[in-house]
């Protein structure tokens, strides 16, 4: 980021944008469960990032402040869905989902169903649980990193992590059950 924010060095600015990449598409389209706002919400972030380099203040880590400017983007954008009272469209997420190694058919099927009960379930959470679930369980970032990211303190993280998944569980629970007699009564026939 220093060679980018000191030099304008494209190279080094195409190598940050091949590294996050990734990681800022899953959180764009996590947030708003439309993989092709997440797309546009990740190129936001990206150009954000170019266009603010000379405010990037370098004893903070970048990670820390692209998360950020990611995660805003996705609460403006989500505020706006909100007074204009539209909702996402339900994508099919194909090659953004880690692949199953399971090689049998019937066996992926359950997990994409799991997978699908979870998605809608995340986005029936508040925006704060659900970026500090997204970021704590998906990204795998540690609290102390969560709360720098939100910035709040780290036990409002912790707090905030906690409530997503007692949350997050009342939701699932239900369906989870309904689920489980399904397939288990389909695998007795």
């Amino acid at each position: 980021m220093w060679r980018v924010q000191m030099q304008d060095d494209h190279r080094a600015f195409a190598h940050l944008v091949e590294r996050w990449e990734a990681p800022i598409l899953r959180l764009c389209a996590r947030m708003t469960g439309d993989l092709h706002r997440g797309e546009d919400l990740k190129q936001e972030a990206f150009t954000r990032v170019f266009v603010r380099r000379k405010d990037y203040l370098p004893p903070a880590k970048f990670s820390t402040w692209l998360w950020r400017i990611a995660l805003n983007l996705c609460y403006d954008e989500l505020r706006k869905r909100e007074r204009h009272g539209e909702c996402p469209l339900d994508e099919e997420w194909g090659e953004h989902e880690r692949v199953c190694e399971d090689p049998l058919p019937d066996k992926q099927l359950v997990s994409s169903e799991e997978c699908g009960l979870v998605r809608k379930a995340l986005l029936r959470l508040p925006d704060v649980q659900r970026a500090a679930l997204f970021l704590r369980y998906c990204e795998g970032l540690k609290l102390r990193e969560l709360a720098e990211i939100l910035e709040v303190p780290e036990t409002t993280a912790a707090s905030r992590v906690s409530a997503g998944l007692a949350q997050i569980t009342r939701l699932l629970e239900p369906q989870w059950a309904e689920f489980g007699s399904v397939r288990h009564g389909a695998n007795l026939g």
